[in-house]
């Protein structure tokens, strides 16, 4: 069963959390450097932008009728 941690954290930073547990954060920038860096970024960029200005834009241009 899957606990409400595990369903949170996206499937592509499993392998980084379970890497950085191991190893501590310092190794883990080293060993993935920027590319984690950007991904980690451009998901959570993407994600809040749905969240934040995607959705609320098409429900009020619904109530307001724009």
């Amino acid at each position: 069963m899957k606990t409400l941690k595990n369903k949170l954290i996206p499937n592509f930073l499993k392998k980084y959390i379970i890497y950085y547990n191991d190893h501590g954060f310092k190794l883990t920038i080293k060993k993935f450097g920027l590319k984690l860096i950007l991904g980690i970024v451009a998901f959570y960029f993407i994600r809040d932008s749905i969240l934040y200005i995607i959705i609320p834009y098409f429900v009020l241009k619904g109530i307001f009728n724009f």
